[in-house]
Order: C-alpha cells, then sequence, then structure tokens
C-alpha cells in the first residue's frame, strides 16, 4: 500500500523522472565531448593515422649505371627482377599464409618464419624480403594464388647482368648484399637493409658514381596489403655510365690464352698508361653473386688453390725471375760497375765462397757483355754485376722503376711486393745480409717478390723513354643523357732520370731477346712488327746445386717454376705492352712468351679494333 501511495505521489513521480533526464543529458554529453576530441581536437592526427592504415609509401631502386669499354661495347647491364615480400601486418594469419607461400617457392614455411622473426625490430607494416629473383613461372604461380596470399608482394627491381660469363670478372668486380658494418659506416647514406653494393673491382671503386638516387610511390592498399591505386610517384634516377679503358676483343683474347691455367695477363697502352686488359685466371661467375649463391658454391670458390677470388695481376706476388735483370742492368750501368764492353766469362756455373751458382744453360754463354746477357739471359753474368753493386744499390733502382710500392691503379687491395735491403733483413729476421744473397737478388730469386701490374710498368717505362705513368682503369664517365661528367687524362708517377746510353743499351737487349737467333724468346718473334721483351723462369722451391731450370720433368706441378714474359711492341715507339705470369708454366719462353705474342697480334693486328700496321718485308 505504501509503494503504492509513493507511485501516486506525483512529486516523487517527478524526482525519479528528472533524475534518468539527468542520466540520459549526461550520457550524451559525455559522448559529444569525446566526438568533438576525436574529430576537433584529435582530428588531424586520427586522420592520419587512419591514412596510413590504407595509404603507403613504397621504395623504388635506382637502376646502377651500365659499364662499357673503351670502344662503347656493353659489359655490364640491368634486367628486371621479380622479388617477394611480406608485410607482416597484412599477412594474417601469418603462418597459414607463409606456408602457402613456401609450397609455391620450394621453400621451407620455417626458412621464411625466421627471415620474418629477425627482421621483428621493424614496423609490422614494412615489408620483410623473403625470396629474390623469382622465375616467370614462380611469379605467374604467385598470381594465380594471389587471394590466398594476403600481405604477400612482389616488386620489380632493376638486377645486374654481367653480359659475358666470367670475362674480366676481377676488373669488374661483383655486387653483394650491403652489411651492418657498411650500414653504420656512413659511406652508404641512401641504403638501406638487403641493398646491393659494389664489393669488388670497378663496380665497388666507382660504386658512388653507379648508384642513382632512390625513388619512391604513394600508394593505396586494401585490407590485405594489396595495392588498389598508385596516388604518387617519384621517379629513381639511375646512376651514371662508366667507360673503362678496357679493350673487351684483347680482354677475351687474353682470356682465350689463359683458360685452364692459373696466372695473369695485363696489358697497357706505353704512352699513356691506360689499362688495355686485365686477366686473372682462374675467373669466377659475377652473376652468381647476384643471383645468390649456396654456401657449397662459396666454399668451392675460397677453398680453390688456384685463388679464383684473387685479382692476381695486383694482388699476386711473385719472384720476378730474369725479368729482374733489366733492373741489375741498368743499375751496373749506371753505377758504372759495367759498361757497354764489359764482358764476363761464362762457363755454366759461378763459384762464390764455398758455394756454386749454376747459370740456367748448363754448357755456359762463353764470354759475354750487357746486350747478349740480357738476350740470353745469362745468370753468370748477372751474378757477378749483383755482387759488384750489392743490395742496397739495387734496391734504390728497383724502387725506382715502381717496384716494392703499390701502383695506385684504381682497384682494391692492391700488393705492395717487396724490395729487399741489408736493413729490412736485419729487421725482418735479425741475421745481417751475407754476400752471396746478391747474387740470387741480381737475378730476381732470394726475397725480391712483385705483382705483374708493376712489371707491367717496370717494361713500359722502359719501352716509352722513361716515364711511369699511373695504370688508369677508367677512361671517363658519362650521364644517362650522354654528358661527360668526368674525364681520365694520363698520369705520370715518375721521370725515369737514367742516362740515355743505359736506356739504349738495355732495349737493344731486350729487342735481341726476341729477335735474335740466341734471344730466350726468339720463337715469339713475330715478322710484321718488332717485338722487344724479356723471359724469366720464377723458382717456387729451392734447387739443389748440380740442378737447373730443365731439370724439372719429374717435379711435382705445385712445384714447378712460375713462367714470365714482359714485352712492348713496335719497339721503337710502342703502342702495347704485356706483362704474364702462367703460375707452374716451368719456361717463360715457351709459356709466357707466345700469350704476350698473340695478345700483341690480336691488338696491332687490328683484331681488336687497334692500329692495323703494315706486315714488313
Amino acid at each position: 500500500m505504501t509503494e503504492y501511495l509513493k507511485i501516486a505521489d506525483p512529486e516523487w513521480f517527478k524526482q525519479r523522472v528528472t533524475g534518468i533526464v539527468f542520466c540520459v543529458v549526461a550520457a550524451f554529453a559525455l559522448l559529444a565531448v569525446r566526438l568533438f576530441h576525436l574529430q576537433v581536437i584529435g582530428g588531424e592526427e586520427y586522420r592520419r593515422l587512419s591514412a596510413s592504415n590504407c595509404i603507403r609509401l613504397e621504395s623504388i631502386d635506382a637502376p646502377r649505371g651500365l659499364i662499357f669499354d673503351r670502344r662503347g661495347d656493353m659489359m655490364v647491364d640491368n634486367r628486371p627482377a621479380f622479388d617477394v615480400s611480406i608485410i607482416p601486418r597484412d599477412a594474417k594469419p601469418v603462418e597459414e599464409t607463409v606456408g602457402n607461400l613456401a609450397d609455391l617457392l620450394h621453400f621451407t614455411a620455417e626458412e621464411f618464419m625466421e627471415k620474418i622473426r629477425e627482421k621483428r625490430r621493424l614496423a609490422s607494416y614494412k615489408p620483410v624480403l623473403l625470396r629474390q629473383d623469382i622465375g616467370r613461372n614462380t611469379l605467374a604461380a604467385i598470381e594465380v594464388h594471389r587471394y590466398d596470399l594476403p600481405g604477400v608482394v612482389i616488386n620489380v627491381n632493376p638486377r645486374r647482368h654481367y653480359l659475358y660469363d666470367q670475362s674480366a670478372a676481377h676488373v669488374l668486380g661483383y655486387l653483394g648484399e650491403i652489411s651492418n658494418e657498411e650500414l653504420s659506416c656512413g659511406k652508404f647514406p641512401d641504403c638501406r637493409p638487403g641493398d646491393f653494393v659494389g664489393k669488388f673491382g670497378v663496380e665497388k671503386t666507382f660504386e658512388s658514381v653507379l648508384r642513382g638516387e632512390r625513388g619512391g610511390r604513394q600508394v593505396e592498399v586494401n585490407a590485405k596489403g594489396q595495392v588498389v591505386r598508385v596516388l604518387q610517384t617519384v621517379d629513381a634516377r639511375p646512376g651514371h655510365n662508366v667507360y673503362l679503358t678496357i679493350d673487351r676483343g684483347l680482354q677475351q683474347k687474353a682470356e682465350e690464352m689463359l683458360r685452364g691455367v692459373a696466372g695473369a695477363v695485363v696489358a697497357m697502352d706505353p704512352g699513356s698508361g691506360e689499362i688495355l686488359a686485365m686477366v686473372s685466371s682462374p675467373s669466377f661467375d659475377q652473376n652468381a653473386f647476384v643471383s645468390g649463391m649456396t654456401y657449397d658454391q662459396w666454399e668451392a670458390l675460397i677453398s680453390n688453390p688456384n685463388r679464383p677470388m684473387e685479382n692476381k695481376a695486383v694482388q699476386g706476388e711473385y719472384p720476378p725471375a730474369s725479368t729482374y735483370k733489366i733492373v741489375t742492368a741498368i743499375a751496373g750501368l749506371e753505377e758504372g760497375v759495367i759498361d757497354e764492353k764489359t764482358t764476363f766469362y761464362c762457363p755454366g756455373f759461378y763459384r762464390f765462397g764455398n758455394r756454386v751458382y749454376r747459370c740456367w744453360k748448363k754448357g755456359g754463354h762463353g764470354s759475354v757483355e750487357v746486350v747478349r746477357a740480357l738476350a740470353e739471359s745469362c745468370d753468370v753474368f748477372f751474378y757477378q754485376v749483383g755482387q759488384r753493386v750489392g743490395v742496397d744499390r739495387l734496391a734504390q733502382y728497383a724502387t725506382a722503376l715502381g717496384l716494392g710500392s703499390p701502383t695506385d691503379v684504381a682497384l682494391d687491395h692492391e700488393a705492395d711486393g717487396l724490395v729487399p735491403t741489408a736493413a729490412w733483413k736485419r729487421k725482418k729476421t735479425g741475421i745481417p745480409w751475407q754476400g752471396g744473397e746478391n747474387l740470387s737478388i741480381a737475378i730476381g730469386q732470394g726475397y725480391n717478390l712483385v705483382t705483374p701490374i708493376q712489371m707491367l710498368g717496370l717494361v713500359a717505362a722502359v719501352g716509352n723513354g722513361g716515364v711511369r705513368y699511373r695504370p688508369q682503369i677508367l677512361k671517363r664517365i658519362e650521364n644517362t643523357q650522354g654528358d661527360v661528367v668526368r674525364s681520365e687524362s694520363p698520369t705520370e708517377a715518375a721521370r725515369i732520370e737514367f742516362s740515355e746510353k743505359t736506356m739504349e743499351l738495355v732495349r737493344r737487349g731486350l729487342w735481341e731477346a726476341v729477335n735474335t737467333a740466341g734471344g730466350t724468346a726468339f720463337r715469339s718473334r713475330w715478322s710484321a712488327v718488332d717485338i722487344s721483351g724479356k723471359t724469366g723462369t720464377a723458382q717456387v722451391v729451392g734447387r739443389k746445386e748440380d740442378e737447373t731450370a730443365d731439370d724439372q720433368e719429374e717435379v711435382a706441378h705445385h712445384h714447378k717454376d712460375h713462367a714470365w714474359f714482359v714485352a712492348y711492341a713496335p719497339s721503337e715507339e710502342p703502342k702495347i705492352a704485356v706483362a704474364v705470369i702462367v703460375e707452374h708454366g716451368e719456361h717463360g719462353s715457351s709459356t709466357a712468351a707466345p700469350i704476350a705474342r698473340a695478345m700483341i697480334e690480336t691488338y696491332l693486328g687490328g683484331k681488336s679494333g687497334g692500329q692495323k700496321l703494315a706486315k714488313r718485308e
């Protein structure tokens, strides 16, 4: 009865209605305040966040500049490659999507999940690269199953392509994925994880020139992360094109001549220092580094005893053997130890102290002077010159001729070589220099070490009259419109201040080595053009006192001597200089000299566009 009276009481009813109305009004007020905050106060921020869910920025890789030879023949190009990435936020459920994708790419799902876990620090809407350079059949399979692969993205990127299999690999170099150390060093400001940069050769030396400027585009995507439309694009800017001094025809000839053996060939224009060819054998496939190399492939490369990853032309250090007699002859003449008429008798050996030093020719050369000693490479003659000059004065002339220090060619990891002195040996071994060591040093054995490019610079300087040029690998750089943005000019490294008489005698000796019957390279003469050169046979292991260079038939291959030949042609006004070393090739005259002759014929005979010379009567 009491409850009924309360309900019937108008005042009580009014209070209840007022309370309800107040609650409703308060609720709507709170809702209005919230809407005001969302739409007015925080509207801009929420609009930005909303847009980021459907509008994204995508990077566009810049095509690298192309690489050409001196005549404009393309050596390195770019090709389209299809890369597969996944955006974890859009690929839900991730495990199921990854499993479907792994089946199509013939990989395990765990491999892909591991890559995704490695990139956990990245924002979930950032793509994670799973597989590079898939084939067109795989691309078609992914497109067919597109709706079963939410968050999977396929990008078309330019990929490096080396046109000639393994050709000029040590000059051109290769690309590799940028490392964390490279990213943090500050030298690659526009690079990101997953980008490819030059790791070796020209690709590394001219990385900043070849690498273009990255572009981008703003795209709208749907809930599955698939692009609905492109809103805006900023085009990437390609890198500059690089023209090398290499003559591709001559390069291919040198590669053909070295096929199947270990060694190096390097050729230069003696009048400018331009490198015409540079070959290190065996070579490697640069495209394998771009498309992806397996662990087994990499192990096979680095464990190969013939060292295919080493550029032997600039990194290989070898005893110069008898090619060093050029240095000894110059030192003896300049120091007045010998002159044009000085003769020494060679019976086939030379006795010094309690030891007998053999000449390569068992029967000896008889009485020889400096020109014939160079032509016939008489060890006994140069033993006695070296004994009189001494190691320290020999070192001065070797250094002046460019041995013992890098040539500054624009390629990484150039070796120094070694020009020994008495002080060097005492510091290195704690043992004083011995008189008998002068004899070994004088014929290019002992502690002497040179690189093929150093010996090339030496013989080129002898041929051109005494100018050592810095070896030049770059001819010019052009932009995509064909405008020259940089060109290289010959750079003199040093002028050799030796007397004209000394240089005349040495050049005569090198001419006779090829063009007279007793010369060590007589079999490699060319009737069309005079070639001047010097052979060498570098010991790999020491010989017994009664053993000569001819006693190697029973020696294991890896213990056989290295074969040298350095040359220039034509003899009077040289257009090409060549240095050849064949590892374990035994004799420079029979192994290295024919390679040099073939290259000279190719270049001067016009087969690679070189100057055509008329055949002499």
